[in-house]
């Protein structure tokens, strides 16, 4: 985020979070608790799976989707919410977040150096989820920080108007640990309220991406998680360390930038998930050198694997089974941007549908909540967005978001 966005950010959260908290429902036009039954109609409706409707009725009660129709739906004292021509579709899920990370007084990527008091770092980081909201996403994966526990609890009490948080708390990484100590942290994010499991099983881009973490400790991390309850997710550049991965039975790998035909069609087999990153993230740091100090050297390998990114992506939604599901990796300055990495994918050979699939019902099977979010489904969450136009046609459209409802509560 920009300055000026991040201050416009802010002072709207501040304006929502003071008519939230006095309990206003009318004429505020963000964050107002609907009447207890709320009646949406659109032209047009994407159920999130793949299917599509026209003219479709979604009967909301107490923030669960009770009825769809094709026909108009009449319940007394009910609130209509008519959204004409645009298109009605399931909230966003981006299963791949930083939302600690912005931008700080000196227009630098935070860090402990930069000088900015708890409440603003506490500030801009709630104005993260605010625009990330705005824009259609309803439900994020944090990986990680430690701050996403306060974040978390404050969307959950109602106190930030934000997308549902999932986080790993923090990142696995350290070569030096030993495997059963290796279990040992797994048990203990789990007892701090932890969703997941986060780990680096390579370097970074910039460093060549190369396995760091052993197989046994892979193994030992995500075999763990598993007799936890949480699921893994794993940073992993190299062909060496998704294949690592994926035999260690890990969830979910992103990034994935080196991976070749055999560890795509592996991932496939083994029903791993597979989350890459195509633009979003890679450009932001282009575009913003400076926020991160990049010198040429370092910006160099981030600009040239744009185009490999798109050739690996294009790769990946053409082998057959390949479960491939959404994640921008966003950080700062990207915030809010979340959905020009649908354009992406659709340029490298994904359908406009299945992007909106992998973002919605195959981003909420990802996170383990496929029976609540991420379809218009009776008894599903109402976490409902509107677009001007139909994204399944025009993927453009998942810029121009019109109407946004978590849970039953409308935000916009």
């Amino acid at each position: 985020m920009t300055r000026p966005i991040r201050v416009f950010a802010l002072l709207s959260l501040v304006a929502f979070s003071a008519a939230f908290v006095n309990g206003r429902t009318e004429p505020v036009p963000q964050g107002t608790q609907p009447s207890n039954v709320t009646i949406i109609h659109a032209a047009t409706m994407l159920d999130g799976r793949g299917g599509s409707q026209r003219n479709a009725w979604v009967v909301v009660r107490s923030g669960k989707i009770e009825r769809i129709g094709s026909s108009p739906i009449n319940i007394p004292n009910a609130k209509l919410i008519d959204l004409g021509t645009a298109t009605l579709l399931p909230g966003f899920i981006d299963t791949h977040v930083h939302p600690g990370w912005y931008l700080d007084k000196q227009g630098k990527r935070n860090s402990p150096r930069s000088g900015d008091t708890p409440a603003e770092a506490a500030l801009a980081r709630a104005g993260n989820l605010y625009v990330t909201l705005m824009a259609g996403f309803t439900t994020f994966q944090s990986v990680a920080g430690p701050e996403d526990l306060e974040l978390r609890d404050a969307v959950a009490r109602g106190w930030i108007p934000g997308p549902r948080l999932l986080t790993s708390i923090t990142q696995l990484s350290n070569v030096r640990v030993q495997p059963d100590s290796l279990r040992t942290l797994v048990r203990g994010l789990k007892a701090q309220g932890a969703d997941l499991i986060k780990l680096f099983a390579s370097q970074g881009l910039g460093s060549g991406g190369a396995q760091t973490l052993s197989d046994e400790q892979i193994g030992a991390i995500c075999s763990e998680a598993k007799a936890q309850g949480l699921r893994t997710l794993v940073h992993a550049i190299s062909a060496q360390s998704v294949r690592a991965a994926t035999l260690a039975g890990c969830n979910q790998i992103d990034h994935g930038m080196f991976v070749t035909d055999a560890e795509l069609t592996l991932m496939a087999e083994r029903g791993t998930i597979f989350g890459p990153q195509v633009c979003l993230v890679l450009q932001n740091y282009v575009d913003h050198r400076d926020a991160y100090n990049f010198s040429d050297s370092a910006l160099a390998p981030l600009q040239n694997a744009l185009p490999v990114a798109s050739a690996m992506f294009s790769r990946a939604v053409k082998t057959p089974g390949l479960k491939v599901v959404f994640g921008t990796d966003a950080v700062a300055a990207a915030h809010g941007r979340n959905a020009e990495e649908f354009i992406c994918r659709v340029a490298a050979g994904q359908s406009p549908m299945d992007a909106v699939v992998s973002a919605t019902s195959a981003a909420a099977a990802a996170i383990g909540l496929g029976n609540t979010i991420g379809s218009i489904a009776t008894g599903y969450e109402a976490d409902l967005i509107a677009t001007e136009g139909d994204p399944s046609k025009d993927i453009g459209a998942t810029k121009r978001v019109v109407f946004v409802m978590r849970g039953g509560v409308r935000f916009k």
